[in-house]
């Protein structure tokens, strides 16, 4: 008796180590059909307040309780990183300068890259542990070198905030730890303020760091590791801003990339760490499944050619300095774009310089881009003016 029972539970067990990773498998696809139901092309809420949108235009491809206000935790960062990008482009800040790290901003506390009190550390580095990390201490460190006191620096934050359109945001420090002064955002607002700043080319340096060891001026060694964990899980993730805290909930803003077409999703006070990053996953899926950034012509193309004047060159190609693109749904009809060039460009030219602009029309707005010479045209000499003369006799 006690041998047949012996060998029923071990079958039991062998079918269940075969059928677990089945239903694991089961259990994640079924998760994800909870939020997207790709044959309907829709998005369940999942969060407090979500937002997705395409980055260049920042025409809204989802919306859920997007206006209502909810605390963010450490998206708050993302403005902080916003300005010292700004402070550097600028001229104020460089990424080499040296700050000393004040016992305020060493003792912050929760996500942090743990600062030496005194020490002397980069910018560079600085940014890195507020984009990689979230770190408190390096974003409190940043404040006060910009404005000259955490204080005067949230200061900026809000007014920076009304600049961009965020009409629904107050910031009261530059790290969303809690407060007891009251402080919110809401999914619209924290996807503005991402876009705003993607539009800075050195962010996704940073934001592309997954893991990293760094040497403090002390010689200790800690790891950096980034909190946005879609990085690794999510193909075409460029970048993101994690954040919680009991009253703000789960919150990630992030921003993915595939096939020229940019997006960006928002989940403010989502239940769990999990379902957050699902829930952006799903975000991402629906836009890159529903719409696309179709390419009317590519940057360097050539275009055409313009006469020239003064020149014994009489004409030369133009090509465009940026692509033409523009946000369509997925099997949406096409509208033909038709480029009108200048009539003519005078010498002296050089090639690559910039020698007008394009200008086109699409759904009843104007647009202009910029033409690159592709050849020189230097400008005619006195014997150049003879020969021209006598050719014609």
């Amino acid at each position: 008796m006690k041998k047949k029972i012996f060998i029923f539970a071990l079958f039991v067990f062998m079918l269940a180590a075969v059928l677990i990773p089945v239903s694991m498998k089961q259990g994640v696809s079924a998760f994800a059909e909870t939020y997207y139901d790709e044959s309907q092309s829709t998005i369940k809420s999942n969060g407090f307040g979500e937002y997705l949108t395409e980055y260049n235009s920042g025409k809204v491809l989802y919306s859920y309780n997007a206006d209502a206000k909810h605390e963010i935790a450490s998206m708050v960062k993302i403005m902080t990183a916003n300005l010292v990008f700004e402070a550097i482009d600028e001229g104020k800040l460089s990424l080499d300068e040296k700050i000393c790290i004040s016992p305020e901003a060493a003792g912050m506390g929760g996500s942090q890259m743990f600062l030496d009190s005194g020490a002397e550390y980069s910018v560079n580095d600085l940014i890195k542990g507020v984009i990689v990390v979230s770190a408190n201490d390096a974003s409190y460190a940043l404040a006060e070198r910009i404005a000259g006191s955490a204080e005067a620096f949230v200061s900026l934050m809000n007014k920076r905030a009304k600049e961009i359109g965020m009409n629904n945001t107050l910031f009261v420090n530059c790290t969303g730890l809690p407060s007891e002064k009251e402080q919110y955002s809401t999914a619209k607002d924290v996807n503005i303020m991402t876009r705003q700043l993607m539009s800075h080319p050195k962010y996704f340096e940073y934001a592309s760091i997954w893991m990293e060891d760094y040497t403090h001026p002390s010689g200790r060694v800690t790891q950096l590791v980034n909190t946005n964990k879609l990085l690794k899980q999510y193909n075409g993730c460029i970048g993101g801003k994690t954040g919680y805290t009991d009253k703000a909930g789960h919150c990630l803003s992030a921003c993915a990339s595939r096939n020229n077409l940019k997006v960006v999703a928002t989940i403010v006070g989502g239940t769990d760490s999990k379902s957050r990053f699902n829930q952006v996953r799903v975000m991402f899926d629906y836009a890159f499944a529903n719409y696309v950034n179709k390419v009317y012509y590519k940057q360097g193309e050539v275009v055409g050619s313009i006469d020239v004047r003064k020149s014994p060159v009489k004409s030369i190609e133009v090509a465009l300095k940026d692509s033409i693109t523009h946000f369509a749904k997925v099997g949406a009809s096409v509208q033909d774009i038709e480029l009108t060039l200048p009539s003519s460009l005078k010498a002296p030219i050089k090639k690559g310089e910039v020698v007008g602009q394009a200008t086109y029309t699409y759904e009843g707005k104007e647009f202009k881009v910029d033409l690159i010479a592709m050849q020189d045209a230097k400008k005619s000499g006195f014997l150049d003016f003879i020969k021209d003369i006598t050719s014609k006799w």
